[in-house]
């Protein structure tokens, strides 16, 4: 009996076709499934890019206030940039800007966008509010934004 098994181990010395094509055919399957995944995470990181960017804004935003008796009043791109100059102003094709800031004597807005055009704003009102919104390019629920809200 042994000496059987070992014949037959001898004779079978690799594989099928049939077998290397159920393995091909499974790592097509698990590659269709996870490459599309892997994607949308790219899109997410850009988004969060913006995120970062616009919440150092937004102490910049504060910052300023504390600097002007707490007036927003006359708040502009350059004058967070002056306060933060990591924090771009320029439209770029390689990362997040500040695209929008919106002041007044007690409120304000600051938008960025992002490197596929989502935008991300945080908005403080007059009772000293604060939101955090933002608008998918690509549609709702794309990237990070989702509902809206983040």
């Amino acid at each position: 009996m042994l000496y059987k098994l070992r014949r037959r181990a001898e004779e079978e010395k690799g594989f099928t076709l049939i077998e290397l094509l159920v393995v091909i055919l499974i790592i097509g399957i698990l590659a269709a499934i996870a490459i599309p995944s892997f994607l949308n995470q790219t899109s997410k990181a850009k988004d969060s890019s913006a995120k970062e960017l616009v919440r150092s804004s937004q102490t910049a935003a504060e910052t300023f206030a504390t600097d002007h008796s707490g007036s927003y009043a006359g708040m502009d791109a350059a004058a967070i940039n002056a306060i933060e100059p990591t924090i771009p102003i320029v439209a770029s094709t390689s990362h997040a800007y500040l695209s929008g800031v919106v002041s007044a004597a007690d409120n304000y807005s600051v938008t960025t966008t992002s490197v596929n055009n989502n935008t991300s704003t945080v908005t403080r009102d007059n009772a000293g509010n604060v939101t955090h919104s933002c608008t998918s390019a690509a549609g709702a629920g794309q990237g990070g934004c989702v509902g809206g809200t983040w």
